[in-house]
């Protein structure tokens, strides 16, 4: 008898266990939507496969990644208020355009703010870069590190630039915030700001002229359909956030952190050296593609930067004194 009840407490309990499994190995694995507007094959989104390969493997699949390029899941705009909803788990976007919630990130939009990529590295990667990504998190977003979308330029669809008042009358789509609007208003173009997804079928549509961006960003939106006329201009260096929603990141464990965190600064390593590898080879798919490159002289980058002067000044009073002097001191630091 005693036998038989044992038999029967095992059997009970082995049945509640092959339930119970499925449930509770489900409730240990964790799915990362991680966002981009690039499109597939974009540097951007080549570091993002590689976090995911790299989550994947260094939590035996606990931790499942799924990644959506070219805006799958809406403008940057509306994937920072699912960040802070918790409704969607991670994003890349241009650094910038968290000024609208933190106003010190209105300094990465700064024009000819760094003059080459190392530079860039040095301040995104050391205390100052940290130092801003930590002011997101009373805004519901936790910084992990920065990828590289690079430096930007200007392509249009009516005429060469090889003068700066050949940027004169053309309306140039610009990432939605006042900076951007305030630089190409100074050059006497016409600003228009438009999420990125938005962007080809407003050129194709011939309602705006041109549009600025890297070349890498050029060529992964095709945008050398709609566009005869590239400018290598290097007016722009743009960091990406890589962003997680805090409400999400708490919910991890420490050793869940710190997986994810080692996968960002991994994939961050491969995506900058895929960004540097790409650049110069993407120039020759442009032309080869038709578009028109001018680069302007030295005397033109002259003129450019002296026209960026009085809306340097004026940003540089909104960012706030602070910010400003502290990057200018770090670049300083890096130039003797």
């Amino acid at each position: 008898m005693k036998r038989l009840f044992l038999k029967t407490l095992l059997a009970t309990v082995t049945a509640a266990l092959s339930v119970a499994a499925p449930g509770l190995a489900q409730a240990q694995s964790k799915t990362i939507k991680f966002v981009n507007q690039n499109a597939k094959g974009h540097p951007i989104v080549l570091g993002m496969d590689k976090f995911a390969e790299i989550v994947e493997a260094k939590s035996g699949g606990k931790l499942k990644v799924q990644v959506f390029p070219g805006g799958a899941l809406g403008s940057d705009q509306a994937n920072v208020s699912a960040l802070q909803g918790g409704t969607l788990e991670m994003a890349s976007m241009n650094s910038g355009i968290f000024a609208s919630l933190v106003k010190d990130f209105a300094i990465y939009d700064f024009p000819f703010l760094f003059a080459n990529p190392a530079e860039a590295d040095a301040v995104v990667d050391g205390s100052f870069g940290k130092s801003l990504h930590a002011k997101l998190e009373e805004k519901g977003l936790v910084g992990l590190g920065y990828y590289e979308l690079g430096f930007r330029h200007i392509t249009n669809s009516k005429r060469p630039i090889t003068k700066v008042e050949d940027i004169a009358g053309l309306k140039l789509r610009v990432i939605p915030n006042p900076i951007n609007i305030d630089w190409v208003s100074a050059l006497g173009a016409n600003p228009t700001p438009l999420p990125f997804p938005e962007l080809y079928a407003a050129l194709e549509q011939k309602a705006v002229d041109g549009q600025e961006n890297p070349v890498a960003t050029i060529n992964g939106a095709k945008l050398y359909e709609v566009q005869k006329h590239l400018a290598l201009t290097y007016h722009q260096y743009n960091p990406q956030s890589i962003v997680v929603s805090k409400k999400f990141w708490d919910g991890l464990s420490a050793d869940e952190k710190k997986i994810v965190q080692d996968a960002v600064n991994e994939s961050i390593k491969y995506q900058r050296e895929q960004s540097r590898a790409l650049a110069g080879s993407l120039l020759e798919t442009l032309k080869k593609s038709g578009m028109q490159v001018t680069e302007l002289s030295a005397a033109e980058v002259a003129k450019l930067r002296e026209k960026m002067k009085p809306v340097i000044a004026k940003h540089s009073a909104n960012v706030g004194e602070a910010t400003v002097n502290a990057m200018m001191a770090e670049l300083s630091r890096l130039r003797k």
